[in-house]
């Protein structure tokens, strides 16, 4: 039952993703205030949530992390392999947020970058994040994946921060669409599609989760196993 199980969520997924872009470029009416440029927001804010779900998933894997690796070896690194795939899959979203936030901003505002708030706190979640997989990918010993749960726990108490940049401080990012001041929200006939490609982006990152903590966890058994063999010899 497996391996239809994941054949039918793939194809939700591309039937999700296929359907958001429709409902983002067709559906979806023109913006009065940005014309066809508002359309970015279809990609930019599901990719932001996507990256601060996956991120809390990474945050979750390291403290679970820590807490099982003396007594409970398998159990760590199962907690291990999750944090180290919510980490890489966030850090692709987010990246995806860093590059569509400039292209919509160059057109909304006439420039490319400000070092307000919400940028600058996105930018240094993402180089945490970068830094922290830099850290698994070169660095060796007993201890790494001690310091990098460290450095993702570290990483994921800027993710509040984020979120939050633009209630707490005067920015020049937009203020909340939902749940903001008194006018906030978004057109009816906006707010279908939006959904929808909340629904499509989740599916397709949570798609690319799975893959991945997989792959890390074969990484693991061969690890173990040429472990064994070295101490066997």
């Amino acid at each position: 039952m497996k391996k239809p199980a994941i054949v039918l969520y793939v194809a939700v997924t591309i039937a999700l993703m296929i359907w958001g872009f429709y409902q983002a470029i067709y559906v979806a009416p023109t913006d009065a205030m940005q014309g066809e440029l508002f359309r970015i927001i279809f990609y930019h804010v599901p990719s932001a949530s996507v990256a601060f779900l996956f991120f809390a998933i990474s945050l979750a894997g390291s403290i679970c992390y820590l807490a099982f690796r003396h007594n409970r070896p398998d159990w760590a690194q199962i907690s291990d392999a999750w944090a180290l795939a919510g980490a890489e899959v966030g850090v692709v979203f987010c990246t995806v947020v860093l590059t569509t936030g400039p292209l919509w901003g160059r057109r909304a505002w006439g420039i490319w970058w400000t070092w307000d708030w919400r940028l600058t706190t996105t930018l240094v979640l993402w180089l945490i994040y970068v830094s922290y997989l830099l850290l698994r990918r070169f660095a060796a010993g007993p201890q790494m994946q001690t310091l990098a749960a460290v450095l993702g726990i570290f990483g994921a108490l800027d993710v509040p921060i984020v979120y939050m940049s633009n209630r707490w401080f005067r920015t020049q990012h937009p203020a909340p669409v939902f749940g903001g001041s008194e006018g906030s929200g978004m057109d009816p006939s906006m707010v279908h599609p939006f959904l929808w490609n909340m629904l499509a982006w989740l599916a397709w990152g949570i798609l690319i989760l799975g893959i991945r903590y997989h792959v890390e966890r074969q990484h693991q058994k061969i690890a173990a196993s040429e472990a064994q063999e070295a101490l066997d010899a």
